[in-house]
This record gives structure tokens, C-alpha cells and sequence, in this order.
């Protein structure tokens, strides 16, 4: 089982899940863009349950491009993404990597909404790039 530590650039706020991971990914939305202030949103996704955080982030909810509700947490001192809930995936909570203590082993292996990538993102290695959200079935 792995074990995620990290934290906001001030350290006001942590956290840790000791979970294995559900994916890691990338998102070139123009939401999760807006939301990190950078090119894309690199997260590993977690189960809820196993996410302990000390501290009070603050909560920005929107809604995705489904319609439905997207949680963005984030430290309201130093405005830090740390990790997003969506509505349409029930108990995961999408840890931001930048914010791992370690990301030495973070993996990407899928990227979504590559059609909102920038121009000039091109990921490397075998991560499976999908035009939006890939859909089961």
C-alpha cells in the first residue's frame, strides 16, 4: 500500500492518505488550468475515505463540463490547490501533485481533455492521451 504525504506552500494545511492509487493522471481543462494557475492538473486519485487533512482548506465548488458539481480545495492563505472532488466520481479525491512531499513516484498514465490542451503541451512516454473524459463501457 502506498502513503501520500504533502501539504500548501505555507504549511498551514496537510495531508496524507495511505491508500493505493486509483490512477494518476493528467487534465488539460480549461477549469483545472484556471483552478492551478498552470498548463494542466497532475493528480493521483485516492480513495476519500483514506485522505486525513490537518487544517481547514477552503472550498471553491463549480461544475464540470457533466454538469455536475467539481470541489476544488485549497488553502485560503496561500491559495495552494491541494486536491478536487467531482460528483461524478463518488469517494475519490484527486490529490494535486505538486503538492506531494514526494512525487518521486507519481506516474502519469492518462491524460483527459487533451482537445482544451495548450498548443505547446506535448507529454511524453505512454500516457494515453483522450479528447475529453473517457467514458466506461
Amino acid at each position: 500500500m502506498a502513503k501520500f504525504t504533502g501539504g500548501c506552500l505555507c504549511g498551514k494545511i496537510k495531508y496524507s492518505a495511505e491508500a493505493d492509487p486509483i490512477f494518476m493522471g493528467v487534465c488539460h481543462c480549461k477549469d483545472c488550468q484556471k483552478g492551478t494557475g498552470a498548463v494542466f492538473n497532475a493528480v493521483v486519485a485516492v480513495p476519500e475515505p483514506a485522505l486525513h487533512v490537518t487544517g481547514t482548506p477552503k472550498t471553491f465548488t463549480g461544475k464540470g463540463d457533466s454538469g455536475k458539481a467539481v470541489s476544488r480545495q485549497f488553502c485560503p492563505d496561500c491559495g495552494a490547490s491541494l486536491y478536487t472532488t467531482v460528483e461524478v466520481m463518488p469517494g475519490v479525491a484527486m490529490l494535486t501533485a505538486g503538492t506531494l512531499d514526494d512525487s518521486s513516484n507519481y506516474k502519469p498514465s492518462m491524460q483527459i481533455y487533451c482537445d482544451s490542451a495548450q498548443s505547446w503541451v506535448h507529454l511524453g512516454g505512454d500516457i494515453k492521451p483522450f479528447p475529453k473524459m473517457p467514458m466506461p463501457g
